[in-house]
């Protein structure tokens, strides 16, 4: 029965408790076994918080007892990326400075995670305030992709996609600067989704780059990421940048989606986001997957957005600026570590100097040093000020291919996933993995990975579609009109392919 319960998707599993065939007890107890099982070996939780999860799920399963009326999701467990801050709950970004620190209050998603009666799992690993694409820059050791445990599961939000795929939750909260959502999604064979920006509040956040970072869902099926994307999303006073606005019928989009009629819709192709670069296999698959929609009735477009050569220039300009910006507020003087110096007098200064030494990692050193640079006086205009200019351009780039085109389209990442250690001494081969990310984070426009099938490696490989700013139900609706015609093909979900986890001979 475990076993069953943890290969149900959210929306089916749902249905089960609606029903009655499943508790939400007897659904939170499966997955935390699950955890219990197979973690060790993934590394995919920082935190595991079995006691608040059983007592929520207690909680629903009380209230649909009494006849309460209950959101779709209520009694479904969900895990949380800990990047995202939960009262009571360990919130480490990932980072030895954070080490410990239990929030005083909840994000805003958390809040209505909460209400809504989903039991929280717990919080997964991350590369240290979201600055990787491997999820080897924890200060908490490396999370293993489940469909080989000697590679990556993508970064930063690698803990959650492989909590997911490995079915140790059927939900869970990402989030997605560069494209921490939809690169993992690729290279673990699971759906995640970056809505528009302000879509979803940022309050609660530990923010990396304000004006990219954005949260969304991560699940194994494209109705799963709408139902838990309309839960999550929505206005939020608190959040300066957040869309007064309700959001699209999103969940009524994939169901549409799922029926399988795609006529009239143009989908483009994006000339700068193929090609020299790209796996083999994967270009292969992204091929197959146009034909896919072709058959369902799409008009396929090539469209051309010729800014996107620069937006990871831009990106690995904007961001660290930012983030350089961002945790100056990490100071060992507030909250989380603190430092003295080894020797000589101790000041302010030095307490500081001591604390970020010891505290931030080597990838979070880089990029502060590196955004600390291009906003110094004599520097700003030649580098953060021309990045934003480019910005702009890559703006305008997504309007003129939107006037061509309903949905842009592209593989989501270059490759699958690599080995442990690959890439880990070249930075720059590392920031090439969002390459294909990095422009909706840019401009703000949404986008989903879609699992659309398996390279000539046997790893899986992921399809994004880009929609127009608070149009996230376009995407939704095509990614379930691709997502069921392919399962049609391949006789269920592609993690159905997905082999078995072994535990022995690990790269340490």
């Amino acid at each position: 029965m475990t076993t069953d319960i943890t290969r149900l998707s959210a929306s089916e599993l749902a249905a089960s408790l609606a029903d009655g065939t499943v508790s939400s007890v007897e659904a939170t107890q499966a997955h935390l076994d699950r955890i219990a099982e197979v973690d060790g070996d993934l590394n995919a939780f920082l935190h595991v918080s079995a006691e608040e999860a059983l007592a929520t799920a207690a909680d629903v399963d009380a209230r649909r007892s009494a006849g309460d009326e209950l959101g779709p999701l209520a009694g479904v467990p969900i895990a949380i990326k800990d990047v995202v801050v939960t009262k009571g709950l360990p919130t480490t970004a990932g980072s030895k400075i954070l080490e410990g620190w239990i929030p005083p209050y909840d994000a805003t998603l958390v809040e209505r995670i909460k209400a809504a009666g989903l039991p929280i799992l717990g919080k997964t690993n991350m590369d240290e305030f979201a600055m990787g694409s491997s999820t080897e820059h924890s200060a908490y050791g490396n999370t293993r992709n489940p469909w080989d445990l000697d590679r990556i599961p993508g970064g930063s939000g690698g803990g959650s996609a492989a909590a997911v795929a490995a079915f140790e939750a059927p939900l869970a909260i990402g989030t997605d600067t560069g494209g921490s959502i939809r690169q993992p999604g690729a290279v673990t064979g699971t759906v995640g989704a970056k809505p528009t920006y302000g879509g979803v509040s940022r309050y609660g956040l530990i923010a990396m780059a304000s004006s990219l970072d954005q949260a969304g869902p991560v699940t194994r099926t494209v109705l799963d990421a709408a139902l838990l994307h309309e839960l999550i999303g929505g206005h939020d006073p608190r959040d300066s940048t957040s869309i007064p606005e309700a959001l699209p019928r999103l969940a009524d989009a994939a169901r549409l989606g799922a029926a399988g009629d795609l006529k009239g819709l143009r989908v483009g192709v994006v000339k700068e986001l193929s090609g020299e670069g790209y796996q083999e296999g994967v270009s292969a698959r992204f091929a197959e997957s146009l034909d896919t929609l072709r058959a369902l009735g799409a008009e396929v477009v090539e469209v051309s957005c010729p800014h996107f050569t620069y937006a990871l220039d831009a990106y690995y300009l904007i961001m660290p600026a930012e983030a350089s910006s961002n945790l100056a507020k990490f100071d060992g003087m507030r909250f989380g570590l603190r430092v003295q110096p080894s020797e000589g007098p101790v000041t302010a200064e030095r307490v500081m100097a001591a604390t970020r030494g010891t505290g931030f990692g080597d990838e979070v050193k880089r990029r502060v040093i590196l955004g600390t640079y291009a906003l110094s006086a004599g520097y700003y205009d030649a580098y953060y000020g021309s990045a934003q200019k480019v910005r702009t351009l890559v703006q305008r780039d997504f309007a003129a291919a939107f006037d061509q085109a309903d949905v842009l389209v592209s593989p989501t990442a270059p490759t699958t996933a690599f080995k442990f250690g690959e890439k880990l001494d070249d930075p720059l081969a590392m920031y090439l993995n969002d390459v294909a990310t990095i422009p909706a984070n840019l401009a703000g426009v949404p986008g989903v990975s879609v699992p659309n099938g398996l390279s000539d490696d046997g790893l899986p490989v992921g399809f994004q579609i880009l929609a127009p700013a608070k149009a996230d139900d376009r995407m939704y609706r095509v990614g379930a009109a691709l997502e069921a015609s392919l399962e049609k093909t391949w006789g269920g979900p592609l993690l159905a392919q997905a082999p078995e986890l072994k535990t022995t001979e690990l790269t340490r």
